[in-house]
């Protein structure tokens, strides 16, 4: 009889971690990690999430959303940071969870990654076609961006980049960096120019008052106005801090890991957290909450530009190119994590050994990145974006729960193990970040948790049926 619940040998993953010779190659440094984790975070988040959450939940006070967003992945990440100085193996949570945990834990985070990075991937390249298509003006015939499903044919831009991005991760994680460095100093450049030139249109008036009163139509609810509104609008505003803990998931290339990688986590998360709360404030400064509930919904940044600040319409233009970069480098940081997930899985012989085989050249996962590439393409190419939802929230927060309570797990396990980096305060900090995520799990919408409970079944399925009887530790 298999045991659920066996760990993964602390000694084990080491000397993984220590064959550079067979293993994925070290060439990332601290700044290429903490370029990565903005990659993966700036993206339609800020762009998109920050209107939303100021129009249905929390006003001018979405700034405050931020912080208390951020303040939870803060936690997460300290216990992140810890985990990945000490193991540096890619797999991120999926192989925290096996060390700490077992392996059945370990397989449900690895399951439900594929919600974050799989099909969070595939409903950002569909949102790339749109704002391509916006973009051009729409040249693009609505049946070649559009799915089955909504009355075309197939959504091939989505598929076109997916596609190029797929060639970028086979050709090394070093020219994946590069491409991805490049991205970020665009899009960051111009959310600075958007801060930087907005400030000036700011009306003191649109900040008051500050957060939206009791009584408000259409705000009955505790979470849509007040403090209340402030950790409704937190919840709508998580989605636009995922991505940080795919950092981890390049440990096993990280030059230096135990230096690199809290940096590259806690690095990233600061600079995006900074760049929020003032865009956030210069956003409804610029343009009174209430439009982004009627007129502004759609395109809410460029509608704030071209209705509020006459004369510079063409920063309308360059913030739909910094969302097209944002998107670009989300997906390619996805493909990259979920790759890595799947690599360090099939090692484990959880899932088939295709997905762990090398490049002979170029040493990376070439045969998983093809896979999902067909997996992510079939379902960017052929089903609606707005089919996967919030699943890529659940997944990255069900994550962010697992591998808090693993610190925990570990220090009783193995105190003496060297940690190159600690997470200051055990137990509060776990615990806290164990508490909050787990919050924002309670207050996602019920329809998406029954699909992600439909989700893990199906993963309970494949893990009874095949992944128990070819697990390696079992064997």
């Amino acid at each position: 009889m298999a045991n659920l619940w066996v760990r993964k040998p602390l000694s084990q993953l080491l000397a993984q971690a220590g064959d550079s010779e067979k293993g994925l190659k070290r060439t990332l440094g601290a700044w290429n990690l903490v370029a990565l984790g903005i990659g993966a975070i700036i993206g339609a988040g800020l762009f998109v999430r920050t209107a939303a959450a100021a129009a249905e939940a929390a006003g001018p006070s979405v700034t405050l959303s931020f912080v208390v967003a951020a303040i939870g992945c803060a936690f997460a990440g300290l216990c992140y940071a810890e985990f990945a100085a000490m193991i540096p193996i890619a797999g991120s949570a999926y192989t925290y969870a096996y060390a700490t945990m077992g392996e059945f834990v370990a397989w449900i985070i690895g399951w439900a990654l594929i919600m974050e990075y799989a099909l969070g991937a595939a409903t950002v390249s569909i949102a790339w076609s749109e704002y391509l298509n916006k973009l051009l003006g729409g040249a693009i015939p609505f049946e070649w961006c559009h799915s089955p499903f909504e009355g075309g044919i197939m959504n091939a831009p989505a598929l076109i980049i997916l596609l190029i991005l797929t060639l970028i991760l086979i050709k090394g994680t070093q020219e994946s960096a590069m491409v991805n460095a490049i991205i970020v100093a665009i899009k960051v450049s111009i959310v600075l120019i958007f801060i930087a030139v907005g400030w000036s249109f700011v009306d003191p008036a649109n900040h008051t008052p500050y957060m939206i009163p009791e009584g408000t139509p259409g705000h009955d609810g505790l979470f849509k106005h007040g403090w209340g509104g402030v950790l409704g609008g937190a919840a709508i505003v998580f989605f636009a801090f995922i991505g940080f803990d795919a950092v981890s998931t390049a440990a096993q290339e990280a030059k230096k890991p135990e230096r690199d990688m809290p940096i590259g986590i806690l690095g990233s998360l600061a600079v995006c957290t900074i760049l929020y709360i003032l865009f956030s404030h210069v956003l409804t400064g610029v343009a009174n909450w209430q439009e982004f509930k009627t007129a502004g919904k759609e395109a809410s940044v460029a509608y704030a530009i071209q209705n509020h600040m006459p004369g510079y319409e063409w920063l309308a233009t360059a913030v739909t190119v910094a969302i097209l970069a944002g998107f670009s480098s989300v997906i390619l940081v996805m493909l990259m994590g979920q790759s890595r997930v799947f690599y360090s899985m099939a090692n484990d012989g959880l899932i088939p050994k295709a997905f762990s085989e090398l490049h002979p050249k170029f040493r990376t996962p070439y045969k998983s990145n093809w896979i999902l590439f067909f997996f992510v393409g079939a379902f960017a190419a052929f089903v609606p974006g707005n089919v996967a939802g919030d699943l890529t929230s659940f997944g990255t927060l069900l994550a962010f729960v697992l591998v808090s309570l693993g610190v925990l797990f570990m220090r009783r396990s193995d105190p003496n193990q060297p940690r190159p980096f600690k997470t200051p305060l055990v137990p509060l900090v776990p615990i806290l970040g164990a508490v909050i995520c787990t919050g924002m799990i309670i207050a996602i919408d019920p329809l998406t948790l029954k699909t992600a409970l439909g989700w893990m079944l199906v993963g309970f399925l494949v893990y009874f049926g095949y992944s128990r009887k070819h697990s390696k530790l079992q064997s």
